[in-house]
């Protein structure tokens, strides 16, 4: 039986993160995953510190960047990749109302360094933008898909990840520590998504999951090196490559595309992008939401050695390192959680 610190279960933008404080930290460690869940791979990445419906500040935006831009670079640095793209993110401004909101916004001192003072006007007759746009400042793109790949390569090699579905059912409480299969731990981290509901330890928590999709669109005659957040987000990959998205669907909870979605994200994109694009590709994920739009950490209520890590919903980039640090804290520190994002909240 071989011992470790830790088991994790599950691969994406949480896991990572806790896998990242674990490293920093000389714990010995193994990953589960069975790549059953979609939504960190599908993500669009985008990290954006303002919520452009309603011009408003993200929760703890400051504290979540401090902590995820200098994660993010040191795994570039470490595994020899590109993953984080400093974009600008304009808002279209569908009227004149708009606009005044934005600068009104802007004198906010929770938003003075998010939000250009500047009216960009459009240059891009492919672009149908005749109130011009607001920069959003701090912003970009992580590339998720590279880096959850690059990542579980590196797992690999230092035989820290096992490619297979974990076993609720399977795991034994003794005394001293918790054994799974030939494994023998201190603690279990659960990250896994929506697929929590399969878990019988963490099954209960309110989580709601929202599907979204994203199209990949080939559009040659866009040019545009910036992402637009207009009834849709559209955001450059390179080589005339956007990502579209997304759509939001709080019944569906499969990772199928549909061709419903497809038309809505279509159409939308047809309101302000004048130019032919073809679609090359189409992805769905279910995002892990909760009702209070607040992550969900903590510790089990009965077995004190079991964690949940989970809840990040469509701001993952952004919050996965920032739970992370606190569910760290909390297990090694006895650091106690913020209440607003404990799992106990709810009872």
């Amino acid at each position: 039986m071989k011992d470790v610190d830790y088991i994790i279960v599950g691969c994406g933008l949480a896991s990572i993160a806790f896998c990242e404080q674990l490293r920093a930290h000389n714990k010995t460690f193994v990953v589960f995953n069975d790549d059953s869940q979609k939504s960190s791979i599908v993500a669009a990445g985008l990290y954006n510190p303002v919520i452009l419906k309603r011009f408003s500040e993200v929760w703890n935006a400051k504290e979540q960047l401090a902590l995820a831009l200098p994660l993010y670079s040191k795994i570039e640095t470490e595994l020899d990749i590109k993953i984080d793209y400093k974009l600008p993110i304009l808002r279209r401004f569908t009227s004149i109302e708009e606009q005044n909101k934005w600068f009104t916004a802007s004198d906010k001192p929770s938003l003075e360094s998010y939000l250009s003072l500047q009216l960009i006007k459009n240059d891009n007759p492919e672009i149908d933008a005749p109130y011009g746009f607001g920069e959003v400042l701090h912003a970009g793109r992580l590339d998720t898909e590279t880096l959850i790949t690059n990542y579980k390569n590196l797992l690999k090699k230092d035989d820290c990840l096992k490619e297979l579905s974990f076993v609720h059912n399977n795991i034994q409480f003794k005394d001293d520590a918790i054994h799974y299969e030939n494994f023998k731990t201190k603690q279990i981290v659960f990250a896994e998504g929506f697929g929590v509901k399969h878990n019988p330890y963490f099954n209960s928590i309110p989580l709601t999951g929202s599907k979204g999709e994203i199209l990949t669109i080939k559009a040659p005659k866009l040019k545009i090196k910036y992402a637009i957040k207009s009834s849709v987000f559209v955001i450059p990959l390179g080589d005339d490559l956007y990502n579209v998205g997304s759509t939001y669907n709080n019944d569906d909870k499969s990772n199928i595309p549909t061709e419903a979605a497809k038309e809505e994200l279509i159409s939308k994109l047809k309101t302000f992008i004048k130019c032919d694009f073809q679609v090359v590709n189409h992805i769905a994920g279910v995002r892990p939401t909760v009702k209070d739009r607040r992550p969900l950490v903590g510790r089990h209520p009965k077995h004190h050695h079991l964690y949940v890590l989970n809840g990040l919903g469509t701001r993952g980039v952004m919050i996965a390192p920032y739970v992370a640090d606190r569910l760290f804290k909390l297990i090694e520190d006895n650091e106690s959680l913020d209440a607003e994002i404990d799992v106990n909240r709810f009872g």
